[in-house]
């Protein structure tokens, strides 16, 4: 069972001497020999009974029909006992390895051509069967379907634990310890023929059913209806991926980090700084020092208004904010001001929503020290043109703070190209778990910034007489952090950046597009915020009917909104409104549950007290 080379590395690689084969990967024979017998075991029988982890996500696939596309690994079943996590490996210069029958050694880490021989590979660090080559994670199920054909081949020898099936000795030994190429240890193993050829290297469609699959509260049942959960402005549902890694840590990491020499210790400590080092890719950050983990959004400003605010804001000076701002971004800035007499001043909106860059600049002169603004505004979704603002802003001498809490689902980010001072994001909006968010400062204004809080972790010596303090991001994490969802976290962001931030753009643009064109439909319904550039959130009001009596009635269907002031009272009052309905959009809804918001109010247009 000799697997087609699909690159001339490859062929020199399978000639080289078993020998090489690095430290902890399994015998390459029987691999490939418990590889066939895993494949084997497919035709027949659904994939949820061949993997038990997959009955709730795909629970009616079978291997005859494999689907168009999945946006992300597949889990191995959480509750086979496929061993624990072997300590972090030592960085060493990324390789992929090959395992065929002829040997083992480094091969080209460049993806293989669309037009040579398939292969799969099972990476330990998402857990999935991929095919070398394909379309970003999305061949998962596709890989074992094609290999579902194959011969039944029996392993030559026993590489079971007492009690372990077939298919659990497969799992551990696919897992063990391996080189390291990228983020993970990968194994190749070759696909029993016949294969077909792999589609072509072009994104497919968006398949919202299958993203919806990996959410399993979107299962739920709200007063017998299925549940619609339009209120991701406010916080977003989290995929199996992330419910597993929480579930993960605490089964087989947990421990305080950074201090102690025992091996959960560095378990933990290593899945915590492997999320910073995910943030600091996700946000296009030139270092992970330049992250702090914080609570949220909220937390972040805080720390920036409490530690470099106090020290560089003074009497006289200015800050200047929008009309579009959260709560979180102005409370801070009003109390800093009171505190050190300075003045806050604020961007005007025009009728559709949209800050006046004009306006903008004609309040920026010597005195402003710190521009905050928002990149996606909570209650309207109003999309800020934020690289203006900052070259704006850095063109007066102002530092600029952007609050990316509602843009970081649906944008893709880069704080270097941005030139921003200070980003922050909430892990909660972005599908990750609540409590945890992140700042992302530049190295030398965290360097000048002294410590918000005191405490453990933050410290490099303490005496009673001085105290020398870590550098950044340390010395902003007093205490014991939230490791846990730091790295639920890390998650979180593996995954979006799986299904693609692009993909997901192109996706909740025309859903709220469709949206926007079915609200218009509803006599008397009044849209607030209609600037040509928005994310996926809706705000509106019903003539007749206060917001909150809108948001019971579509709650008595199963359809879950925002009705209230949105913790942005000052733009609502710009409209002359101090409540709103605000449904808003996620990559996992769909046009027929906007069909449902919206027959429901159209029945309650016509039912409309005079």
């Amino acid at each position: 069972m000799n697997m087609p080379t699909p690159t001339s590395e490859a062929a020199a690689a399978a000639a080289l001497p078993g020998s090489l084969a690095p430290p902890g990967l399994p015998d390459v024979a029987g691999l490939t020999q418990l590889a066939s017998a895993f494949f084997a075991m497919l035709p027949g029988e659904t994939m949820a009974a061949a993997l038990p982890g997959l009955a709730q996500r795909a629970p009616s696939l079978t291997a005859a029909q494999p689907p168009a596309s999945l946006p992300g690994p597949v889990p191995l079943p959480t509750s086979l006992p496929v061993g624990h996590p072997a300590p972090p490996p030592a960085a060493v210069p990324p390789v992929t390895v090959a395992a065929t029958g002829a040997g083992v050694g480094p091969v080209s880490s460049a993806p293989v051509a669309a037009s040579a021989a398939p292969f799969y590979f099972l990476d330990e660090a998402g857990a999935g069967l991929r095919a070398a080559g394909g379309r970003d994670g999305l061949d998962d199920l596709d890989g074992l379907a094609a290999a579902a054909s194959a011969p039944a081949v029996l392993p030559a020898q026993s590489f079971g634990l007492p009690g372990e099936s077939e298919l659990q000795a497969l799992l551990r030994s696919l897992t063990a310890p391996g080189p390291t190429h990228a983020d993970g240890p990968y194994y190749f193993v070759d696909a029993p023929a016949p294969v077909p050829a792999l589609a072509p290297l072009a994104a497919p469609a968006f398949d919202v059913q299958a993203v919806r699959r990996d959410f399993p509260i979107l299962a739920e049942r709200v007063n017998g209806r299925p549940l619609v959960w339009f209120d991701n402005a406010a916080t977003t549902q989290k995929p199996q991926a992330v419910i597993d890694r929480l579930a993960y840590f605490y089964a087989h990491e947990n421990s305080n980090i950074h201090r102690a020499a025992h091996e959960l210790a560095a378990r933990a400590t290593e899945a915590y700084e492997q999320a910073r080092r995910t943030v600091a890719g996700f946000l296009g950050a030139g270092s992970p020092d330049e992250i702090v983990f914080v609570r949220g959004a909220t937390e972040a400003i805080n720390l920036v208004a409490q530690s470099w605010g106090r020290q560089e804001i003074g009497e006289g000076d200015e800050i200047i904010v929008s009309l579009l701002e959260h709560h979180a971004n102005i409370v801070p800035w009003q109390r800093l001001a009171a505190e050190k007499g300075a003045k806050l001043r604020v961007i005007p909106v025009d009728d559709d929503g949209q800050i006046r860059l004009d306006e903008y600049a004609r309040l920026l002169n010597p005195r402003t020290k710190l521009v905050a603004v928002t990149q996606v505004s909570n209650a309207l979704g109003t999309i800020v043109p934020v690289a203006d603002v900052v070259r704006l802003g850095h063109a007066a001498g102002a530092r600029v703070l952007i609050d990316g809490a509602q843009a970081v689902s649906h944008l893709r980010v880069d704080v270097q190209a941005l030139d921003a001072d200070f980003y922050v994001f909430s892990g909660h909006k972005i599908f990750g778990p609540t409590g945890i968010g992140a700042l992302y400062g530049k190295p030398e204004l965290l360097a000048a910034m002294p410590p918000w809080q005191g405490g453990g972790n933050m410290i490099a010596d303490v005496s009673f007489e001085q105290i020398r303090y870590q550098d950044a991001p340390a010395r902003f994490e007093a205490g014991t952090g939230n490791i846990a969802d730091a790295v639920g976290l890390g998650a979180a962001l593996d995954y979006v950046q799986r299904l693609g931030l692009e993909r997901i753009a192109q996706y909740e643009h025309e859903l709220l597009v469709y949206a926007s064109a079915g609200l218009r439909t509803v006599p008397g319904l009044r849209l607030i915020g209609t600037a040509p550039d928005k994310a996926s959130v809706v705000s509106f009001v019903l003539a007749g009917y206060r917001s909150d009596e809108v948001g019971t009635a579509l709650n008595r269907e199963g359809i879950a909104v925002r009705s209230g002031h949105h913790c942005a009272q000052p733009i609502l009052r710009r409209f002359g409104l101090e409540t709103s309905v605000r449904p808003s959009l996620a990559f996992y809804n769909t046009r027929e549950e906007v069909d449902r918001m919206i027959r429901v109010l159209q029945q309650l247009a016509r039912e409309r007290r005079v």
